[in-house]
């Protein structure tokens, strides 16, 4: 899994961030990519990349601001021109399907391929064989929620040697051993797939919170989870005008990592205030309070391998 930032900014586009947007890249677990808000430019962002618009098949919206939505219509018509035909699924707010719709419909844009709406509510929004994603609202001045991404336990590694000591053959026994199914050899003796799998490996859990102030919901959303991204529009001396804008600090970003017993945290969503050379000392404060904090940046990325965290 990579994640993959577009945009990193709050508000309005600035010289050294975009506004809002993150793609999940699930190429390797699902042959899928996920892509978290879209705010204005997200197509250019996209264009620096190697990644593939006809790729996304999900759209998670976390609120109705602009910054988070304005780009939204221009990539999914880009999408199109870009060979994507495959149906897409946008969760999000309720008012989203509406303003799609209405947006495709009176600038004539045809798409060649079917959009889904999911206008979500607290709880599981999606499930398949291998994720689970949740939703739970957050505390920001318009409805606004944040995503909980689960994967599902992953079959532990074949223990071919032994598999082979078994007198399993080489060829298509040994893959229905790995994907869990007993096998019984020409013989007549069955083989376990218990007996020659490993321990099952524990899928991993991302939390994608939207805008929000510091509050329970969110260090619920983070409970346990792998990597944590959470808002830092302001800094510590200005928790109070965070709370009136609906907004979080870098401390209390890393107070809700912590309380949740995160592993990684990483802040998104700073204000334009931050000039790069502030930046140093912001991690520093954020860190203070929760040491595997890092800073995210237009065009960082972040991998998930074998349990870490790598960028």
């Amino acid at each position: 899994m990579q994640l993959h930032f577009l945009g990193t900014g709050a508000g309005m586009p600035s010289k050294e961030r975009n506004t809002s947007a993150l793609m999940v890249k699930l190429l390797d677990e699902i042959g899928e990519m996920w892509l978290f808000d879209c705010g204005e430019a997200t197509q250019h962002q996209i264009l620096r990349t190697s990644l593939k618009p006809r790729k996304v098949t999900k759209v998670f919206i976390t609120h109705l601001h602009g910054d988070h939505i304005f780009g939204l219509p221009g990539f999914l018509s880009s999408r199109s021109f870009q060979g994507g035909d495959e149906e897409l699924t946008i969760f999000g707010p309720t008012g989203i399907q509406q303003w799609i719709e209405t947006t495709l419909a009176l600038s004539k844009t045809h798409l060649t391929y079917p959009l889904k709406f999911v206008e979500v509510s607290e709880g599981i929004i999606y499930e398949d064989e291998q994720f689970i994603v949740r939703a739970g609202e957050l505390r920001h001045v318009v409805p606004c929620f944040g995503y909980r991404i689960e994967q599902k336990d992953l079959p532990g590694e074949l223990l071919i040697e032994k598999a082979l000591e078994l007198g399993v053959p080489k060829g298509p026994q040994l893959g229905q051993l790995k994907s869990g199914q007993d096998v019984t050899l020409d013989s007549g003796v069955i083989v376990r797939a218990t007996d020659v799998l490993a321990p099952p490996q524990k899928g991993f859990t991302l939390a994608i919170l939207g805008d929000t102030k510091y509050c329970e919901e969110a260090i619920a959303l983070a409970q346990d989870a792998d990597i944590v991204v959470h808002e830092a529009t302001f800094d510590g001396s200005t928790i109070d005008l965070a709370a009136n804008y609906g907004h979080s600090t870098n401390t209390e970003a890393a107070t809700v990592a912590s309380r949740a017993q995160a592993r990684y945290l990483l802040l998104n969503h700073l204000s334009a205030r931050f000039l790069p050379s502030d930046l140093p000392a912001f991690l520093v404060e954020a860190q203070a309070i929760f040491a595997q904090t890092y800073l995210t940046s237009d065009h960082t990325i972040f991998s998930w391998q074998n349990g870490e965290l790598n960028h």
